[in-house]
């Protein structure tokens, strides 16, 4: 199953150095018959990409936890995409939620999908807006939206260390 597990830089960095990622409470997100069943029309790829999409906005609460530790920290969503085997459905907590059966193996990273520096300023706005976005204030919905509106670059697994080292 190709899963979408939500980082940040700092996560990616263990990722490249220890060749694999442990999902925070293993959580991740796929194209699971509970997305299909949510959505009217759309294709595999459409909701493959609804769920990369639920992948990054988890990706904010994370820089959040982050940049309460380092006020330094790059704001920066990041997706790692990955086929693997084991995930449970959790359809109890959202469409697209699983729950991975472990770590993931960099061999198993199928690409790495990470804003841009253009998205910083509106990630950073988004960090602190998502929870009342999440309650439907439509002021932070807006700001979330700003920083949804950058779309992630999309590198290959290999290309992992070189991203780090640019940043």
């Amino acid at each position: 199953m190709r899963v979408y597990i939500p980082a940040t830089v700092a996560m990616l960095r263990e990722l490249s150095a220890n060749g694999e990622l442990a999902a925070i409470g293993g959580t991740a997100f796929a194209l699971t018959p509970a997305l299909r069943e949510s959505y009217a029309t759309g294709g595999d790829e459409e909701l493959e990409y609804a769920a990369m999409l639920d992948a990054a906005r988890a990706s904010l609460r994370l820089l959040g936890a982050e940049l309460e530790r380092d006020p330094e920290a790059l704001m920066r969503r990041a997706v790692v995409s990955a086929d693997v085997d084991g995930a449970e459905l959790r359809s109890d907590l959202d469409y697209a939620v699983v729950k991975l059966a472990g770590p993931v193996q960099l061999k198993v990273v199928a690409a790495i999908h990470l804003d841009t520096e253009e998205a910083q300023d509106a990630v950073r706005d988004a960090v602190a807006a998502v929870d009342a976005a999440d309650l439907g204030d439509p002021d932070a919905e807006f700001v979330l939206g700003e920083a949804e509106d950058h779309e992630l670059a999309w590198y290959a697994a290999q290309e992992l260390p070189f991203v780090l080292e640019l940043l």
